[in-house]
């Protein structure tokens, strides 16, 4: 069993909100025999699509290789959220690696949250971009860590936060139980799969070619095979995050597949909506395994939470989250659940991405650990410009530390379930 199968079928977007909503997108038909190709991409999600969008607006051939549809992961099913700078405060970062990496990468993270906005605007994608994103505390001893994060952030870095005490969180929250908090208004949140199909149709405008339904299977080098054919390339770029499988077992010891889960409730009256988030911000709070929220075009509340570290999603999905949704939004206690869906992330042990070159001419970006939206876009513009001979940029984000898993990948997942059953204990207490 893989993830790629283990709750779905081939070729098909589980129901969603997201699919439910989101401009179609055609089909794109199988690998049938062999391309030769500049790149080959393995996998069709927010990292593979930019890729091949920025490799092709540089004058390469580009084929992009989907086991599934365009959007089908972790692209298609996320919270929307659109973070700025890295997983991990800078703070933490410098004291794992040094000040300069810290700073660089969160530089990099910074700018991420602006591209996503620039290929917004530039390739007109339909995808219902908002700004303002919110970090709100569940305990108020985290409140001046908050305020030190913020001070830190806006006098050494020159960044847009705020820090928010908490009769200014419940005056811009209408949820229950929250202290103070951040606010960045430089993030935001969309329609993750509208935009990953805005990114595919611009990939395609720019020359790429997706193939759909084509699973790889294996690599060879830098010859990708699947079982309808394969593709010959100068370069690879493996894009699978949390589906990666057992492509690149260097890279599978690094990152976790988990998954988590979100519910849509009927569109609710616009009084009670804006009452729940007063300024139609992205939120997301201080537990460790982190509810995050946010309203959706037609005033949904999309509201995510609960994970699993087993391969299948729960039966009943709703009944799982709802509870964290009632918790903080007593006020929707008599609102319909419309939607309920699941999706496979990657997390690694120290919350960094792991960007680089694992081979010669393979190239991965993955482990974004929540923080997907903005980082896995930025990935496939540092990739792109790798590939024209200029990995500044990319070698910042090798350097990460990233270590393995205790135990490699035969071993991440027993360790890695005690260890978030804990601190699910944590957030209880």
């Amino acid at each position: 069993m893989t993830t790629l199968y283990a709750n779905e079928t081939q070729g098909t977007h589980p129901p969603s909100w997201y699919v439910a909503s989101a401009p179609a997108f055609p089909d794109q038909p199988q690998l049938d025999g062999t391309e030769t190709v500049d790149v080959c991409i393995i996998g069709a999600g927010f990292t593979g699509l930019s890729t091949a969008l920025h490799m092709a607006e540089r004058g390469l051939s580009v084929a992009v290789l989907e086991a599934h549809r365009v959007g089908w992961g972790a692209s298609g099913r996320n919270g929307g959220q659109i973070g700025v700078g890295q997983r991990q405060d800078p703070e933490a970062v410098a004291k794992m690696a040094d000040p300069g990496l810290a700073r660089a990468s969160w530089e990099i993270g910074r700018d991420a949250a602006d591209l996503v906005r620039d290929l917004v605007d530039r390739h007109g994608i339909d995808c219902g971009l908002k700004a303002g994103l919110l970090y709100v505390n569940h305990r108020a001893r985290y409140d001046a860590g908050s305020r030190a994060h913020a001070a830190f952030l806006r006098d050494e870095y020159g960044a847009d936060i705020e820090y928010l005490p908490p009769e200014e969180v419940r005056a811009r929250l209408g949820a229950a139980g929250m202290s103070g908090g951040l606010s960045m208004p430089s993030g935001g949140h969309l329609h993750p799969l509208a935009f990953a199909r805005g990114l595919a149709r611009a990939a395609m405008a720019a020359g790429a070619r997706i193939f759909e339904r084509t699973e790889a299977s294996w690599l060879d080098g830098t010859r990708v095979i699947a079982a309808t054919g394969e593709v010959r390339a100068e370069r690879v770029v493996v894009a699978c995050n949390g589906y990666l499988g057992g492509l690149l077992p260097e890279v599978a010891a690094k990152v976790m597949p988990i998954n988590n889960f979100i519910i849509a409730t009927e569109p609710l009256d616009e009084g009670l909506a804006r009452s729940l988030i007063r300024d139609d911000a992205a939120v997301a709070d201080s537990r460790f395994v982190v509810n995050y929220f946010r309203l959706s075009e037609d005033r949904r509340m999309l509201f995510g939470g609960g994970e699993s570290y087993g391969w299948t999603f729960p039966k009943d999905i709703a009944a799982l989250v709802r509870p964290r949704m009632l918790a903080l939004f007593p006020q929707l206690a008599e609102a319909r659940i419309d939607h309920a869906w699941g999706g496979t992330l990657a997390i690694t042990p120290t919350r960094l991405p792991v960007w680089g070159e694992i081979r010669p001419g393979v190239f991965n970006a993955s482990g974004y650990s929540g923080s997907g939206v903005a980082l896995a876009t930025m990935a496939g513009a540092v990739l792109a410009e790798a590939a024209s001979g200029d990995r500044r940029r990319l070698d910042i984000m090798s350097a990460l530390p990233v270590p393995r898993f205790p135990g490699g990948a035969s071993l991440r997942r027993p360790i890695l379930t005690a260890a978030m059953l804990l601190a699910r204990l944590r957030d209880a207490l």
